[in-house]
């Protein structure tokens, strides 16, 4: 979810946002954190520069607003004030399961505005035909049964992003040990962003995965559209 399409059409690229928003800053806390290079504040400030300038470069190449995005800017942000007043590694724990957090309230919330969330995410037109189903939608009187099956969508969209948190906390917990503004704290949070990675964005996407699948299956069955029909093709 966390790539999107530009006004040209391009992709952000995963395996840059990777590189910059996970490799470069682990590095960079582990290997430039010690007291003969940077030190602990120079190697944190210089640790989360990397992933606020691509977020930044990224949003001026697409000039797309993106709310996962943004939050993960904010999640970034708080980390380095945390660092410079050197509070304890709890405060890092709650930060880490706040965005997630925070997301999931967003999607529950939408659903009671004209336009509920997940249709930005998953039903849209750069996915799906929505001109083709909204019709096969009215031709068979399915309209109010596809509207449920878009609040369950939510949930499970929001359970991936509890589950996040949830593991976004206990990671945080269980890494970060010593005293915050030390080149030991550095090099756990460096673990912990890292690891992030496998260990929880990989459930997170599958729990993601499940909800993009139950949404297709149901539209497949309440329109009688082959999943060919239903997905748009790519844009050339």
């Amino acid at each position: 979810m966390g790539a999107y399409m530009a006004k040209n059409g391009s992709k952000e690229n995963p395996l840059t946002s990777i590189i910059f928003n996970i490799a470069i800053p682990s590095l960079v806390l582990y290997k430039m954190s010690s007291p003969d290079r940077l030190g602990p504040l120079g190697g944190l400030l210089l640790a989360i520069a990397f992933p606020i300038f691509y977020g930044a470069y990224d949003y001026f190449t697409n000039r797309k607003h993106n709310l996962v995005s943004i939050l993960g800017f904010v999640s970034i942000f708080l980390t380095g004030i945390f660092g410079l007043f050197k509070l304890e590694g709890i405060w890092f724990a709650v930060k880490e399961a706040s965005v997630p957090s925070a997301i999931g309230l967003v999607l529950i919330g939408s659903m009671y505005t004209r336009n509920p969330l997940v249709r930005s995410l998953l039903y849209n037109e750069k996915i799906i035909n929505i001109e083709l189903v909204n019709r096969e939608l009215e031709l068979k009187n399915s309209k109010a049964q596809f509207e449920a099956l878009l609040k369950t969508t939510t949930y499970l969209l929001t359970a991936s992003f509890i589950l996040s948190a949830v593991l976004n906390f206990a990671l945080a917990r269980i890494l970060l040990v010593s005293p915050a503004g030390t080149e030991a704290f550095n090099q756990e949070l460096a673990k912990m962003t890292a690891l992030s990675y496998p260990v929880i964005a990989i459930p997170s996407m599958s729990v993601a995965a499940i909800a993009l699948w139950k949404l297709l299956a149901g539209i497949k069955k309440l329109t009688g559209l082959e999943l060919e029909a239903v997905f748009n093709p790519p844009k050339k």
